[in-house]
């Protein structure tokens, strides 16, 4: 069985239908995704470690699979940069987790990298009842939520397919290049893209795939998934 297929039959015979951070970033590395720096932690002794790993600066989240909003019960501490931080943050969240939401379980703490801001996308993925999996494309921030500044395809994705959802968004100038922001990488927004795709068409149990927001470089610089959210079901 494959590592994604795994990761997928652990969380199903677990009855939960989310998967947990350092799990969903496993199955974007299985498929060649970029992803920020990451580690589980269980002991604050163990995210220093994993900080210094990593390089500084990082982000550290709760990790539970009772816990849908993780700011909302103070279970998010943004960069930190230095053994002291990491270690205070990490007791930090655990503190603010047993008062917010004391019945939660808890897997760790993830320490991840802080990904640098820059332009922001959004790839994501639905089963569509007619069409079956159908990849969605955007630019990330107010241009999703307000403006609804998307663009669709339905799995299997070409690389012409993802190509084009780049080209049929309204606020494409800003990934062409515009004043005074670069040019951006989108060829590595197409590679993305075209792993949702594969990911989507492998794993029938995945019903959800959301990659927000993803930072995107300056042209030739490359991508980084900043956030995941993976929703499965049994088949």
């Amino acid at each position: 069985m494959s590592k994604v297929k795994e990761i997928i039959s652990k969380a199903l015979s677990e009855n939960r239908s989310k998967l947990l951070e350092h799990e969903a970033y496993k199955v974007l590395e299985e498929y060649d995704i970029p992803v920020p720096g990451y580690g589980l932690a269980t002991t604050a002794e163990e995210a220093v470690e994993l900080a210094e790993k990593i390089g500084y600066p990082v982000v550290l989240k709760i990790v539970s699979p009772d816990i849908v909003h993780k700011s909302d019960v103070g279970g998010v501490i943004l960069n930190l940069k230095s053994a002291e931080e990491v270690k205070n943050a990490f007791n930090k969240i655990l503190e603010n987790v047993k008062k917010h939401a004391p019945n939660a379980r808890i897997a760790g703490v993830l320490v991840q990298e802080m990904v640098p801001e820059d332009v922001e996308v959004i790839v994501g993925s639905t089963r569509d009842p007619i069409f079956g999996p159908v990849v969605m494309f955007g630019l990330g921030g107010v241009f999703v939520e307000v403006l609804k500044d998307v663009s669709f395809r339905v799995v299997p994705l070409t690389e012409r397919d993802a190509e084009e959802m780049l080209s049929e968004i309204k606020a494409k100038k800003i990934l062409d290049g515009y004043r005074h922001i670069k040019p951006r990488d989108k060829k590595a927004i197409v590679k993305i893209i075209l792993g949702v795709s594969k990911i989507m068409e492998e794993n029938p149990e995945i019903s959800e795939l959301d990659l927000n927001p993803i930072m995107v470089f300056p042209e030739g610089q490359g991508a980084k998934v900043a956030d995941v959210r993976i929703i499965v079901k049994k088949q």
